[in-house]
């Protein structure tokens, strides 16, 4: 399978690392300066899954790609789709399809409004990976937890054969039937955490060590699943105790990337995509979210801080 990856951060350099092992035909599209640090050092990831060093195929940002891709991985932020889609659009090809692994249900939506739903595969991954001074992409833990699945039927063979790709190398692959309950599922949950861990900023296991902190995070999880539930994705037993585990766990050291991203001072977050989105889908259903709503207020609070310094 001849594969194209969006970037070499965090998220696309690790999947991409791994797809390389498992003998894949892969290349990078970076801008120049990626380019060049990749030529000289080579791809890095430190995993306790097995590391990768070596050197990647590279394609310049804004140089002319002759190459026709049977897929594109797509892991950049939210709040980067639009210029993702724009450098996209004269890569795809008649039969080229994207897997995006991306948060929340916007995302696909306009992706699916440029491309078409049946050429956008769906892909929900449970991975904490961050990219360091060096670039080199550090995999935190040993979690890696990747699902994919096609979205329309036309699409099956080929989410199937990535699938049978990524099965061969090392953490959970599975081939999900119904994708976008998987993309709703997770969805709800990194919501519910979000929302808690940016408005407390601190992890899991200390907000639970608070006097109110457990009937929040009970809130949050009842808020987002009641959304999920009312556009026609109630979250099964599986997945709600899956959410259990993670949010309401007192050993659990969990926070969500936004609450990474507002500790490490970045200017931008994904809280349109995350909280914004369910909330703008709430009000359509006519649910009230007073706890994610007040979540989403100290979100942009702290980007129009961010962006006044």
């Amino acid at each position: 399978m001849k594969i194209l990856v969006l970037g070499a951060g965090a998220m696309g350099g690790y999947y991409g690392a791994r797809l390389i092992e498992a003998g894949q035909d892969v290349s990078f599209l970076v801008r120049e300066r990626r380019a060049r640090q990749l030529q000289q050092e080579g791809l890095v990831i430190d995993s306790a899954l097995g590391n990768f060093a070596g050197p990647v195929k590279t394609l310049v940002s804004g140089t002319a790609i002759a190459a026709e891709f049977d897929l594109i991985l797509l892991a950049c932020k939210s709040y980067d789709l639009d210029g993702a889609i724009e450098t996209l659009k004269p890569l795809t090809g008649q039969n080229t399809v994207i897997l995006p692994i991306l948060n929340g249900l916007s995302t696909y939506d306009s992706l699916d409004a440029t491309f078409g739903r049946d050429r956008i595969l769906g892909g929900v991954s449970y991975i904490a990976t961050t990219l360091d001074k060096n670039g080199h992409i550090q995999h935190q833990g040993s979690n890696d937890s990747l699902s994919v699945g096609a979205r329309a039927s036309s699409s099956e063979s080929i989410a199937r054969a990535f699938h049978a790709a990524i099965a061969r190398t090392p953490g959970l692959r599975q081939f999900s039937d119904n994708i976008d309950q998987a993309l709703w599922n997770k969805w709800a949950m990194i919501a519910a955490g979000a929302a808690v861990t940016c408005l407390m900023r601190g992890n899991i296991g200390q907000i639970l060590a608070t006097a109110g902190g457990e009937s929040l995070v009970r809130q949050a999880i009842a808020e987002t699943t009641s959304v999920a539930a009312g556009s026609g994705y109630p979250l099964p037993q599986v997945a709600l105790d899956q959410m259990h585990k993670l949010l309401l766990s007192p050993a659990s050291t969990w926070e969500a990337s936004m609450a990474r991203d507002i500790a490490a001072g970045m200017a931008r977050l994904e809280a349109d995509a995350i909280i914004g989105d369910m909330l703008t889908r709430a009000r359509q259903l006519g649910i009230e979210l007073p706890l994610l709503r007040a979540a989403y207020c100290h979100l942009q609070v702290y980007e129009l801080r961010q962006a006044a310094n």
